[in-house]
């Protein structure tokens, strides 16, 4: 384990001694960005780091370091706070100054008190995001990061499990498990609030047994807590994420590594313990935010945590089993040492899903040529390398698009099933909308980050009447086949996100959805248990296997392609050919088909 624990159990200590050492000079704050680099450099550094996507909270030292894997779901309006700020001993009449950067709560030394009128406090903005665990994010995908975390951790109770690491999977009453936290902070607060840090007149944090009806109960809400998830039965922490620096580079729907000190102080909750005292602690601009938007914005930290982060890195994608960025000078040893097994692995992966399949070895090689498709480029609106299949021919009464979404599953890195009933097209919420009332993006089930595959299965329509939602989301699903976006609604407009999703949709006949390519689906064999058969079709594939077929999939998402000016020459001259024998037989549509099929095989045919 590195040197010295300090960094992880006691960042703000750490940032406390820069920030003596410089005093208001901001050199301190790049110096505590620096030092926290170098640390995670260290050897399996990030690998000791506490993940609030395998340890519940209840696990998680109050003000610890920590990290957090997770898309942004939303971004709030920036928020001021206070940068620098000065108390007064009541006593001695001495001045000190205090950092305000990676806080929540202004900390007071024993009869210390803020000097509000102090003209060496300093306000800053900072920026706040409502993240989200990556949604559909694959169980292998989660064991693998529980499995490869070090971090030692125990309860912030007194009580001492038989197990050190627990993921939020086994944890079945985590989302509203009250924290149970002693103390850190031996000086005295007193009661207000400014500049985005608030304080409490004594030395003490909030501990209870209550149970989840309990807690609800004394936060007043009229109803739980919507941790706006956007797929349902998702589990995990949602966060309120502050960010320093650079928010710019970051957007809706990106997926994050964050590492951060966690805050999660009772004196965050007070807004929701009572409307009528926490109206007494906000500044008069505050004032007019809605009930709803205080319930909102600032949630119970037992809930909805906050992390203040120090370091922030976009993920090109969530496999565990690839390096984080595939760019960088480091992973190319990764990356050239993997294509010598291309060739191998592919025909390996064919043979498995072509059994998935059953026996269907043509339908595999276009499944196979989906799964790597993505959006490489954008040329105005025409969305480049998408490649949607329609896999026609699927047995409508029986388990095999369920059983072939869980081999899915088994491969790529997040996923979700979208059922496509009457009753779910015309009562599920697809598109992400604004609530003005509460000044938040509410999640709809499109709201996926990119590279997630997305399987339609249409086999379960039956006949009845769309309303008009229902019209609306096959209107969205259309959209995100063909354009590859989501117009979120703002009600007085729609503001238009780009997406990168692989959409598969399974039908009996051809689909009502349109796609890039239909492959009708012709079996071999027609297992008597279609249970039974998939399960040993999976048991049968050794775990090294399966994960030289994940590693294929992603990395080929991501390998750098380009087109010689002589092939180039070459395609336009047969194009042109072709249409001069028949323009009616290919399209512009048709050539973009083709190119985004030669893409895909072009890394085989020079690996073999």
């Amino acid at each position: 384990m590195p040197c010295g624990e300090d960094w992880l159990s006691h960042p703000l200590g750490i940032v406390q001694g820069f920030f003596a050492q410089n005093g208001v000079n901001p050199d301190w704050e790049k110096k505590v960005i620096e030092y926290f680099k170098e640390k995670l450099k260290e050897n399996n550094a990030p690998k000791w780091v506490p993940s609030l996507n395998e340890v519940p909270l209840h696990y998680l030292k109050p003000n610890s370091f920590v990290k957090f894997r997770c898309m942004i779901q939303d971004m709030f309006d920036p928020e001021f706070y206070m940068g620098v700020y000065e108390t007064v001993n009541q006593n001695t009449k001495a001045h000190v100054l205090h950092f305000g950067k990676y806080r929540d709560v202004a900390e007071c030394g024993p009869q210390q008190e803020l000097d509000l009128n102090s003209p060496r406090n300093t306000t800053l903005e900072r920026q706040t995001f409502y993240c989200v665990p990556v949604p559909g994010e694959s169980t292998w995908v989660k064991e693998a990061y529980v499995n490869a975390n070090q971090a030692r951790v125990s309860p912030s109770t007194s009580y001492t499990p038989s197990r050190h690491k627990r993921s939020y999977e086994d944890d079945d009453d985590m989302d509203l498990q009250p924290n149970k936290q002693k103390d850190q902070h031996a000086g005295a607060r007193q009661a207000g609030s400014v500049g985005g840090l608030q304080w409490c007149g004594e030395p003490k944090r909030l501990e209870t047994e209550a149970s989840t009806g309990q807690q609800l109960n004394s936060l007043n809400f009229s109803s739980p807590f919507d941790l706006n998830f956007p797929l349902p039965g998702e589990k995990g922490p949602a966060c309120l994420v502050k960010v320093y620096e650079d928010w710019d580079c970051f957007k809706v729907n990106d997926i994050l590594e964050l590492y951060g000190i966690l805050s999660v102080d009772p004196v965050l909750s007070i807004l929701n313990n009572d409307e009528r005292d926490a109206s007494a602690l906000l500044d008069p601009m505050e004032c007019t935010d809605t009930a709803e938007e205080q319930r909102v914005h600032s949630p119970p930290a037992s809930l909805v945590p906050r992390i203040h982060v120090i370091l922030a890195q976009k993920l090109q994608h969530i496999n565990p089993l690839l390096p984080a960025c595939l760019n960088k000078e480091e992973s190319k040893t990764f990356v050239s040492s993997f294509m010598s097994e291309l060739s191998p692995v592919r025909a390996e992966l064919l043979g498995f899903l072509t059994h998935a399949l059953l026996g269907d070895s043509l339908a595999a090689e276009y499944l196979i040529l989906h799964l790597i498709s993505t959006v490489y480029t954008r040329r105005d609106v025409l969305p480049l390398g998408k490649f949607t299949v329609n896999l026609s021919g699927c047995p409508r009464n029986s388990t095999f698009t369920e059983h072939l979404y869980r081999i899915i599953q088994h491969l790529v890195p997040a996923s979700f099933r979208l059922q496509m009933t009457i009753e779910n097209m015309n009562h599920l919420k697809f598109i992400p909308h604004k609530d003005y009332t509460a000044n938040r993006l509410v999640s709809g089930l499109l709201q996926l980050p990119s590279n997630t595959s997305l399987v339609i299965d249409e086999t379960l329509l039956e006949q009845g009447q769309l309303d008009t939602p229902g019209v609306h989301n096959v209107t969205a699903l259309s959209n995100l086949i063909t354009w590859q976006k989501v117009d979120y609604d703002f009600s007085y407009h729609q503001m238009e996100f780009p997406c990168n999703i692989n959409v598969l949709i399974t039908s009996e006949g051809r689909s009502l959805l349109p796609a890039d390519c239909q492959i009708h689906l012709q079996p071999q064999l027609i297992p008597p248990n279609m249970e039974e058969y998939m399960n040993s079709l999976l048991s049968a594939v050794l775990p090294s296997v399966l994960n030289k077929f994940r590693i294929y999939l992603t990395l080929l998402r991501f390998l750098e392609y380009s087109i010689s000016d002589e092939i180039t020459k070459a395609v336009e001259d047969d194009f042109v050919e072709m249409r001069k024998n028949d323009p009616q037989s290919i399209t512009a549509d048709d050539l973009h088909q083709l190119l985004v099929v030669a893409r895909s095989l072009t890394w085989l045919l020079t690996c073999v």
